[in-house]
């Protein structure tokens, strides 16, 4: 797949990261008979929807040269998409991988030593709990958010726990104007701005994709997130 990555992303994974990928895709089946951590199990739909999917998001931080290290949460994180793939991509990038069930936390402490990757630390918890903590809020530069929930619900999760000018960055499927719409109002309210939007097509499937980058222009307010629960009852 060196090619396509190089095409589609102006970037290679060094030998090691190759391995690494790799190693994940095979513990992850392994885990995948007893967790059901994910349905996507062909090498193919392994790499595109996993891999490449998780790396597209960040795409424009693959090719910089800064040395100034990043701190990531990916919120909701799964089976550990797509922060892994993007602590394996970005060293000078510590991630955080939040999650609210246990099981898929434990599953990602006993594959961390096996990966060999020391700039990934797991966190149990639901982010409306997570985003008022004062270690946490306000404390990355980077939240990384797949598949979770509507994205105004994401953006409530994601926009307290970044510095100012940190960046969230939401995976999507489909996008359309009337969502942006309704998602412009919840990220002024949540001290943000859309920054872009960015819609593609996946290399192998060409199935359609978008990101959205919403930047922290300023301080969220102090009852955002609101209580568990109430994002995904009353959206913003």
């Amino acid at each position: 797949m060196l090619e396509i990555w190089q095409e589609t992303l102006n970037w290679q994974p060094n030998q090691i990261q190759q391995q690494q990928f790799q190693q994940l895709y095979e513990l992850i089946l392994v885990a995948n008979q007893h967790l059901n951590l994910t349905r996507i199990t062909t090498p193919e739909d392994f790499w595109e929807k996993h891999l490449w999917d998780s790396l597209k998001g960040i795409a424009q931080l693959l090719n910089t040269s800064t040395t100034s290290p990043l701190r990531a949460i990916d919120i909701g994180t799964g089976g550990g998409f797509p922060g892994i793939p993007v602590a394996i991509a970005l060293l000078n990038c510590h991630v955080t991988l939040l999650d609210s069930t246990r099981k898929k936390i434990a599953f990602i402490e006993t594959i961390l030593p096996q990966l060999s990757l020391n700039n990934l630390t797991t966190l149990t918890g639901r982010a409306e709990e997570i985003g008022q903590q004062t270690q946490h809020r306000q404390a990355y530069d980077l939240a990384l958010i797949r598949a979770v929930a509507p994205a105004s619900v994401c953006a409530e999760y994601a926009l307290p726990l970044l510095k100012e000018n940190g960046l969230a960055i939401l995976y999507r499927g489909q996008w359309t104007e009337e969502e942006t719409e309704t998602l412009e109002k919840a990220v002024k309210e949540l001290g943000g701005v859309i920054e872009s939007i960015e819609t593609f097509t996946t290399p192998i499937s060409n199935s359609q994709r978008t990101c959205l980058y919403l930047k922290k222009i300023a301080t969220t307010p102090a009852n955002f997130p609101r209580p568990v629960g109430i994002p995904t009852q009353k959206p913003l």
